[in-house]
């Protein structure tokens, strides 16, 4: 979801840092809020004031303009200096929990414990084993990035111009940071034992930097700025150096195995909010894998039968269905057009409590595509937020992987039935309502942020998907289904890949043949598992099953006084808690409050 600080991504460039040590915080609240969260937020800011001094990027994507001009130190000086400063926050905040009184305000501080002791854990495994890739252009580019912006204005992209310039060492009292970069990689390479980087993933990730150095560029040239050019030039040169320097030092000291060691593995599980072991969700992934194709079968069939499709079969069905494909500028109107017709859903049949204003939708620069070739939503500022809002982003092209001569076209999301459950995981009800909710209602610090996980945030979005099915047509139906069996398969493919029990060969194979999804897409699917950030795509398949237990175990005990908006609401209220505070949030007030409501 959002970019690490830079601080953060030295130590946290192995797979398993993916999403941690974000610098997060609410924006303004638009309700009155209870006095515990005030007192809670208090203690949440302290740690937050450490990461704002080491993190002014993330700080500046936050909403917090002052620091849109400044870089992060990559040093191992300024690292240790920050873990220093962090270690006796959390000592304070461990004193604090010992005699608070108010439970929430204590669940609060736990959370954030537990996220600071987590960090210091991963920190400390990858100073001992790691030797990380630390890939240059996808740094700088996601500390230019969030300035260069529709929904900011001018004075703050030009900011981007001093920040490019101290990249680059252009600017007084400043050298050009990949020579520092490497200095952090030199210092891991020096220590005796160290787990390299796979081979694939230095690769993959170096072949795609061309089209994220043209995209700095083009974002540069988008908003008209200037001055910008001698600076982007000389980075644009030592880029390319950089990328020689990791050909000829890195590269051939790297892994041709791509797994984590488990112990990391076991990490990342962590990080991502999935509390199970990974055989126990592959089993679970697996059971309900055969049951989501059970579904698929005699809806695949119907549709068949009214199309005069020769084949039965989903996987046929599916392949006809993508026949259809909406192109070039068709594209952008059709989803705009499909989100107003699920919002007129969610409205009529009392899904969730829709905002009055807009939700937005946009494709993906070829940059973008390279970043993140996913179809995603990018969240709001929450530090400081003037108003914007979260973005859907749907890349319509796969990035070129090695020896690849261009970026591969994909047929999974421009088609008719695919738009629907994509819309309603990205936009509304999903990721675009959860983000938003919590910039508009306001939530504790905490909650909002340093709860954030892939399982929590996730777990909502197929959700979504979930409970917007039954209104779509069967078309939209039969596609839902195929993105929640290609959730369940992340969820054994993963971990399976993981613990050498198939290769990237036999997943692609689940992935094109049974969940009948494209070749690039399903690439792209299996360096998730691989490169990326193995573990994460459990998240999905984990964060749904739990949120769908806690809805069926609310709907036994409420019976027929079951409100589902008002249910809906009450999640969203919460903000991003993991699945066991959830719980206990809807059973000791949304259960309580349901009852006494109907009395």
């Amino acid at each position: 979801m959002r970019s690490l600080p830079l601080a953060a991504l030295l130590l946290l460039a192995s797979p398993v840092f993916a999403q941690q040590g974000v610098v997060h915080a609410t924006g303004p609240a638009y309700v009155p809020q209870p006095a515990w969260i005030a007192r809670s937020n208090a203690f949440t800011q302290q740690i937050l004031d450490i990461q704002i001094k080491y993190s002014p990027e993330q700080a500046s994507s936050e909403g917090l303009a002052k620091y849109d001009t400044e870089i992060g130190d990559v040093s191992l000086a300024a690292e240790e200096a920050q873990r220093k400063e962090e270690e006796a926050a959390v000592g304070k905040l461990e004193a604090a929990l010992r005699t608070e009184q108010d439970q929430n305000v204590a669940e609060d501080l736990e959370i954030i414990i537990h996220n600071e002791r987590l960090g210091f854990r991963v920190q400390d495994f990858s100073h001992k084993r790691r030797v990380p890739f630390i890939n240059a252009t996808s740094f700088f580019y996601s500390g230019l990035q969030p300035l260069l912006d529709d929904q900011l204005p001018q004075s703050r992209r030009e900011s981007a111009v001093a920040r490019l310039k101290k990249y680059a060492g252009q600017a007084p009292g400043y050298r050009p940071v990949t020579l520092q970069l490497i200095e952090r990689m030199k210092q891991q390479m020096a220590k005796p034992g160290m787990i390299y980087p796979s081979r694939s993933e230095v690769e993959t990730q170096l072949s795609r930097n061309a089209a994220i150095v043209d995209g700095i560029a083009s974002l540069f040239q988008k908003y008209k700025l200037t001055g910008w050019e001698p600076a982007y030039a000389a980075l644009k040169t030592q880029l390319a150096d950089y990328d020689s320097w990791v050909k000829t030092n890195l590269l051939p000291k790297t892994r041709t195995d791509f797994r984590l060691l488990p112990e990391e593995y076991a990490l990342a599980f962590e990080g991502y909010g999935i509390d199970i072991p990974p055989a126990q969700i592959a089993e679970m992934a697996h059971k309900a894998f055969l049951d989501y194709q059970a579904q698929m079968q005699p809806l695949a069939a119907e549709i068949a039968k009214e199309h005069g499709f020769a084949s039965s079969d989903y996987r046929d069905v599916i392949r006809e269905l993508k026949k259809q494909q909406i192109t070039g500028d068709a594209i952008l109107p059709f989803y705009e057009k499909r989100l107003h017709e699920i919002e007129k859903i969610i409205v009529t049949d009392k899904l969730v409590t829709l905002p009055n204003r807009p939700a937005i939708i946009r494709l993906g620069t070829p940059a973008e595509s390279s970043q993140q070739p996913a179809p995603h939503m990018v969240p709001p500022p929450f530090l400081h937020n003037t108003g914007q809002r979260g973005v859907f982003v749907l890349p319509l092209n796969m990035p070129a992987g090695p020896g690849e001569a261009k970026a591969a076209k994909v047929d999974d999301y421009t088609f008719d039935a695919a738009s629907w459950t994509l819309i309603a995981h990205e936009a509304r009800p999903g990721h675009e309502l959860q983000f938003d909710s919590m910039v508009e209602h306001g939530v504790s610090l905490a909650r909002a942020l340093f709860a954030f996980n892939s399982t929590n945030a996730e777990g909502w979005g197929l959700y979504s998907e979930y409970i917007t099915l039954p209104y779509m047509p069967k078309e939209g139906q039969l596609i839902s289904l195929q993105f929640r069996l290609l959730r369940a398969a992340r969820a054994f493919l993963d971990p399976e890949l993981q613990a050498g029990k198939i290769q990237p060969a036999d997943a692609m194979k689940v992935l094109t043949q049974d969940v009948c999804f494209s070749v690039p897409f399903a690439n792209q699917e299996v360096e998730r598992y691989t490169l990326r950030s193995p573990g994460q795509a459990n998240s999905y398949f984990y964060g749904f099953t739990r949120l769908l237990e806690l809805r069926k175990e609310t709907e036994t005990a409420l019976g027929p006084k079951f409100n589902a908006l008002r249910f809906h609401d009450f999640i969203l209220a919460q903000g991003l808690l993991p699945p066991g505070l959830m719980k206990k949030a809807v059973e000791e007030h949304f259960i309580p409050q349901e009852k006494a409501r109907q009395q």
